[in-house]
């Protein structure tokens, strides 16, 4: 049940909630959360990162959550639920830096997160004041994260969302950085496919000018699977429609993409396939 009067310190004014989920839009799931927010916070502004999170791919939604925080400004509270524990032992867990708080189920999902911030405080979301009753097993989402949000949006003490805990035992996913391998190749991942079927790598633009030196981005060659692409262009456009480029993408990473078409379809590629650079011969 969901009690509007017992929040009435409103500390925030039009505080900003965003939501990032695999949940799609299909059903009724993203409505509901929103309702519950704005029921308890109606002054609330909430903002969706994305709902097409591909279903319970951790490593992506925690990737989309690096790419889209910064962008947002300071006491934005995240949430994020890609959740293929719900409702089993796992904990819902949220971490306060110098400008923002995240909730997520503690799954690995705030992995970048914790890589790129500091934390000053982080607690297991489990006050069940904070909380709607009874709590399904099946749609935490509704019953624990937004429930959480609204009162810390709406004036609660970031402590009172639940218990204590120390951010290094949080889980993380593992990472495998992009590097230098022993042929002189830079060896990365693709670890996002996008709604355009772009592949997105670890290979940042900071890392790519280190390997790239005194050379030019054009004598380089990327590969992935059978698709070689001969240096790296300003924009998609740059190929004639239906070939592939290669550009540095508006999130900083290296990707390979088809112009006016699909490299995930046209390379036979997924997320975790390995992307070499090498220096042209």
């Amino acid at each position: 049940m969901i009690h509007q009067h017992d929040l009435t310190d409103y500390s925030v004014p039009m505080p900003v909630i965003t939501l990032l989920t695999d949940f799609g839009l299909d059903d009724e799931y993203v409505g509901i959360m929103k309702g519950v927010i704005l029921s308890l916070c109606p002054q609330a502004r909430i903002i969706d990162i994305s709902h097409h999170v591909a279903p319970q791919h951790v490593h992506g939604g925690a990737f989309m959550l690096r790419s889209a925080y910064r962008y947002f400004p300071a006491k934005t509270i995240h949430i994020a639920v890609v959740d293929p524990g719900v409702g089993s032992s796992r904990s819902i867990v949220a971490i306060r830096t110098e400008e923002h708080v995240f909730m997520a189920p503690d799954n690995g999902l705030l992995t970048w997160i914790l890589e790129e911030t500091q934390i000053e405080q982080a607690v297991r979301v489990d006050n069940p004041h904070h909380a709607l009753t009874p709590i399904s097993r099946t749609f935490h989402g509704r019953d624990v994260f937004a429930p959480a949000a609204a009162h810390l949006a709406c004036g609660s003490e970031f402590a009172s969302l639940g218990s204590p805990m120390d951010p290094d035992h949080l889980i993380r996913l593992p990472l495998e950085r992009a590097g230098v391998s022993e042929d002189g190749s830079l060896v990365g991942s693709v670890i996002h496919i996008d709604r355009f079927g772009n592949l997105v790598t670890d290979i940042d633009r900071h890392l790519m000018d280190l390997f790239v030196g005194d050379r030019r981005y054009p004598e380089v060659e990327i590969a992935v699977g059978g698709t070689v692409v001969h240096g790296i262009s300003n924009m998609y456009a740059d190929a004639e429609p239906g070939r592939p480029v290669a550009v540095i993408g508006s999130r900083g990473f290296l990707e390979l993409a088809v112009n006016q078409g699909h490299a995930a379809e046209k390379t036979g590629s997924r997320a975790g396939d390995r992307i070499f650079v090498r220096v042209a011969k």
